[in-house]
């Protein structure tokens, strides 16, 4: 039972139940505070946020402006570039398994001094004062993972890399989201523009009717003036609104990638989204939003590295072994197989004293656990809470608009009604004013809230997760 291939096998067999002896917890997700549901549609399992952003945004600039946005976006191929580092790193902790080798390639020439035991031996023995050393071999070593420090790295990794693709995910859903809203605003600006030429048109009018009166002598020229300063307000506002479109434009183009310049976009009326607002399950962020997922994986990869720290405080196995030519002449360096060499050696390092740098590293590790569990609760916390308010603005914002449009249209008939009471003298001028000024502004606010509904809309799609696939 002492024969070289018992001891063999009883080493492999010790070798392989240490190998199972993994230190450190796996991860188990913690427990995690959830509302019951979310709206009143929270009880479906399904989600607008499962819809990819072409079928949630129907409009073809929108989706041209997105699909470019996610071509050129710096933001996003710094992400994208981010996964691919994580990769490498995710490779090569992968290899963390196999041995390192090394080909080494040696020639010595030493000349002892002729009064050294060195020098006398070399004399004696080889009849000459200098010594030859010639050495080529290929030299093994490999730590056996009897602690799983290995593979511990190797799961963080691997965690670590999935969240950089989780992180990139997170930022084409803010990408989707941050282009919508924008085009959303241009919509509203040229809706507001447009209001703004009708009511610079409708002032115009009014001057001029104004003037008419005055050289008909039955009204003054405050009242001319008055009207003026109506007539310059619009335009101003007119100018203001112009302005924030070229802004909004630029700033649109540059989230796709592209230099300052036009863009194509539809109406504001026209502007369609789905309207069956399934939000699914509140459990479901967990695993659906990217950053949500992005924050777990963090904590997953400060779990493992927990056990990683542990297992470096066990002793180390590490197997070296070698083989090559080895000759005292060149002539014979290649005399096989007089020249062949072999080694083969196990050595077990337990640390004793390090500075108190092994127990450093795993209470750090236990704080970052921490940490990370901390960033992950919060993460939910707020995603859940983006959702309830997204669910709140939409419907509160659906019910200004029904009371807004009700007041547009009904400053529309008093700015009718106002100029014809005014041709008649039986309005002044300054209730005509009050009356232009009262129907823009709510006609401005009109658009506003339609476009802050549509963008509620848009914020509950990325708070739930959607926009990444």
């Amino acid at each position: 039972m002492n024969t070289p291939k018992y001891r063999l096998l009883i080493t492999v067999l010790a070798l392989t139940v240490l190998s199972a002896c993994r230190i450190g917890k796996d991860y188990h997700r913690p427990a995690l505070e959830l509302p019951e549901t979310l709206g009143q549609a929270s009880a479906d399992t399904g989600s607008v946020a499962n819809f990819s952003w072409k079928t949630f945004f129907t409009d073809p600039q929108l989706q041209a402006l997105i699909a470019r946005g996610l071509e050129r976006n710096h933001d996003l191929l710094t992400a994208l570039k981010r996964t691919d580092i994580a990769w490498q790193q995710l490779k090569q902790a992968r290899a963390l398994m196999l041995p390192t080798a090394n080909l080494n390639v040696s020639a010595q020439y030493t000349r002892p001094s002729d009064n050294s035991l060195a020098g006398l031996s070399t004399q004696a023995f080889l009849g000459r004062d200098y010594l030859e050393n010639y050495q080529a071999g290929v030299n093994l070593s490999w730590e056996a993972d009897i602690w799983g420090r290995i593979g511990r790295m190797k799961e963080a990794a691997r965690a670590e890399y999935v969240q950089t693709d989780e992180g990139a995910k997170a930022v084409r859903t803010l990408l989707v989201s941050n282009i919508a809203q924008g085009y959303l605003n241009l919509l509203m600006l040229d809706e507001q523009l447009e209001i703004a030429r009708q009511n610079l048109s409708l002032s115009d009018s009014f001057l001029l009717a104004t003037r008419q009166l005055m050289a008909a002598g039955m009204t003054n020229d405050l009242a001319v003036q008055q009207a003026q300063s109506r007539q310059q307000t619009t335009a101003m506002l007119l100018s203001q609104v112009e302005e924030a479109i070229v802004i909004q434009e630029n700033a649109l183009r540059q989230l796709t990638g592209d230099l300052p310049g036009p863009v194509a976009r539809g109406r504001l009326d026209q502007f369609s989204i789905p309207h069956q607002l399934t939000t699914g399950l509140p459990v479901a962020l967990v695993s659906r939003r990217p950053d949500v997922r992005s924050r777990e994986l963090a904590l997953v990869s400060a779990n493992a590295r927990i056990g990683a720290a542990k297992a470096a405080m066990y002793p180390a196995l590490n197997i070296t072994a070698g083989t090559g030519l080895e000759s005292f002449k060149s002539s014979n360096w290649f005399d096989i197989p007089g020249s062949v060499f072999g080694l083969a050696a196990g050595a077990v390092a337990q640390p004793l004293l390090q500075r108190r740098t092994l127990k450093t590293r795993l209470e750090t590790a236990k704080l970052e656990r921490d940490q990370r569990e901390i960033e992950f609760k919060q993460s939910v916390l707020q995603a859940t809470t983006e959702v309830a308010n997204a669910l709140t603005r939409i419907e509160k914002l659906q019910e200004r608009e029904t009371l807004a449009a009700a007041r547009a249209g009904s400053m529309q008939t008093a700015v009718s009604q106002s100029q014809l009471l005014f041709r008649s003298g039986m309005a002044d001028y300054l209730d005509v004013i009050t009356v232009h000024s009262n129907a823009l502004q709510s006609q401005l606010d009109l658009s506003a809230i339609r476009r802050e509904e549509l963008g509620a809309v848009v914020e509950l799609y990325r708070a739930l997760g959607g926009g990444w696939k």
